[in-house]
């Protein structure tokens, strides 16, 4: 069964189908149940991959697409892909529920461009395109993908994001389709210079051998990678887009499309490029470094909580690349490892971002107060979400990014230490944050005299009273519904899970990382992570 091929499939033609159907509501279902589909499809392949097979790429299709110029339509995945398609498989249909009336334009700063129809259809695509992207073992096939996944983004952001959307919109799209060129012309240079008619990333592996051109499609390919993760300084496109973005756009673009520019990083640079790499390693290094410096500290002075979410993630993306860089079998576990928790982390972070604003009808922090009085459910999952975001031990993003800066210091030690500096920064960003929205007293903007309170407010909940007010108020802002909590209840799960027992995970990314490093051909330090049991444990 051509199991790769079914996976891109099924959303695509969900989405034909969502946009077909007549009944907003059944266009939102249908859309769910696809997802769904698309997720045990996931789970199908999961089981049957081998991750210490000695096949580099499991479920490989390879067909001829362009043969006068050697273009295949060829995907297959190995332990790095296969985790962050698992990633997008996981996060759609909570998106899509999560996103239930964020095309309706119910608690919305602008009115929504399309229908509702159109957005559950674009989710779709852009689930296509993701999966798409990570399975290509075709070079000009993931560049196909890569720059097709902005259509679904750039639309859902202009058409369905807040007042300022259109401006936010075109800024990542002329950003990415500047890094997408710099990439085509690489692409096409690798091509020639290669000299064998084909795409396809395995053939083109040590095919490149002169110093100098190495450097020069290192750069086209890292630059547009930089620009997609977004790496210091290329990241100033992202706190626009997502803080203009609907809450669920928002969730895919951070948790996953980012992770497109780390995982190229990862994939293409080292291994069509290793000495160039490796010339480029304290630039890329020192990139790093600074982007999570400066992502922790810009993200402490925000005052937009979805702008704060997007600068902490700048940091985080600095984490990635450091690890990728560090070219250590402990650090590049830990990228990867990282990848997949930030999804979701900061799609839990942005989710119920989404939720308060949907409430309240303002991202500004300053327009909360209290929320943990009125609504403990909601309070709770952010501070969860938030102890994730700033890695505290049991939860999923500590072990990634213990193994990032351990693998680090095993080749870096000062750039390693410098980076640490991240962590104590992260927990000011966060606690704060919570600290000003959830703890104190109740905003008196969403209170209301108790007497004119008439009946339950509109999730079903009773108001909840709160004593010493004078005169006494009711706060109306209701806590968490029962879709809400489907929508939260398995990204908490994910980040407990990751962060007490990461071993299967790890067991699946780390003889992935070990075949790339090997390829890189750069001695090791240390034995490698699957050797050292007490690291995924």
């Amino acid at each position: 069964m051509p199991w790769l091929s079914t996976l891109i499939a099924v959303p695509l033609l969900g989405a034909v189908g969502v946009s077909l159907v007549k009944s907003d509501k059944l266009a939102k279902l249908l859309a769910l149940v696809v997802s769904l589909v698309v997720l045990l499809l996931t789970g199908a392949i999961a089981a049957q991959f081998s991750p210490n097979s000695g096949t580099r790429f499991q479920f490989a299709e390879v067909y001829e697409w362009i043969p006068s110029f050697g273009v295949h339509y060829g995907v297959g995945v190995d332990g790095i892909a296969l985790v962050l398609i698992a990633l997008s498989a996981v996060l759609v249909p909570i998106v899509i529920l999560a996103s239930w009336h964020d095309a309706d334009g119910s608690g919305a700063a602008a009115p929504p461009k399309r229908s509702v129809k159109t957005y559950f259809a674009l989710l779709l695509v852009l689930e296509a395109m993701m999966i798409g992207v990570f399975a290509a073992t075709d070079v000009f096939l993931f560049y196909v993908f890569f720059e097709a996944m902005l259509i679904p983004m750039y639309f859902m952001i202009g058409s369905y994001g807040g007042a300022q959307r259109s401006y936010a919109a075109v800024k990542f799209l002329l950003y990415s389709l500047f890094g997408g060129l710099l990439m085509l012309v690489a692409v096409i240079a690798l091509y020639v210079v290669a000299g064998k008619n084909t795409f396809m990333f395995p053939d083109l592996i040590g095919v490149v051998q002169d110093p100098t051109t190495q450097k020069w499609l290192f750069a086209g390919f890292f630059i547009a990678f930089a620009v997609k993760a977004p790496l210091w300084p290329f990241h100033t496109w992202l706190p626009d887009a997502a803080a203009q973005a609907p809450a669920g756009a928002a969730v895919l673009l951070v948790g996953v499309l980012d992770k497109v520019g780390t995982y190229g990083m990862l994939r293409f640079c080292l291994e069509l490029f290793p000495e160039a790499s490796k010339f480029f390693t304290p630039l890329v290094i020192v990139l790093a470094v600074v982007g999570i410096v400066y992502g922790a500290i810009v993200a402490i002075g925000q005052t937009d909580m979805k702008r704060l979410i997007a600068y902490t993630s700048i940091s985080h993306f600095g984490f990635i690349a450091l690890g990728v860089f560090a070219m250590t079998a402990n650090a590049g576990a830990g990228a990867t490892l990282y990848m997949v928790n930030h999804g979701f982390s900061t799609g839990a972070l942005f989710l119920i971002a989404g939720f308060l604003i949907y409430r309240r009808g303002s991202s500004q922090i300053a327009d909360y107060g209290g929320v943990q009085k009125v609504a403990p459910l909601l309070a709770g999952t952010f501070l969860i979400a938030g102890l994730s975001g700033l890695s505290l031990p049991g939860l999923s993003t500590f072990v990634s990014e213990f193994m990032v800066l351990v693998g680090t210091y095993e080749r870096y030690p000062i750039p390693a230490i410098i980076a640490t500096s991240g962590v104590v920064l992260a927990a000011v960003y966060i606690l704060w944050m919570y600290q000003r929205m959830m703890t104190g007293a109740p905003n008196p903007a969403y209170a209301v005299a108790a007497s004119s309170v008439k009946g339950p407010v509109s999730s079903g909940e009773e108001p909840v009273r709160v004593e010493g007010d004078s005169p006494k108020r009711t706060y109306a802002m209701p806590d968490l519904d029962r879709r809400e909590r489907f929508v939260v209840i398995p990204l908490i799960a994910m980040l407990l899970a990751l962060g007490f027992f990461p071993k299967p995970v790890l067991d699946v990314i780390n003889p992935a990382v070990d075949k790339t490093l090997t390829s890189v051909k750069i001695d090791q330090p240390n034995p490698a992570v699957a050797d050292q049991k007490g690291a995924g444990e």
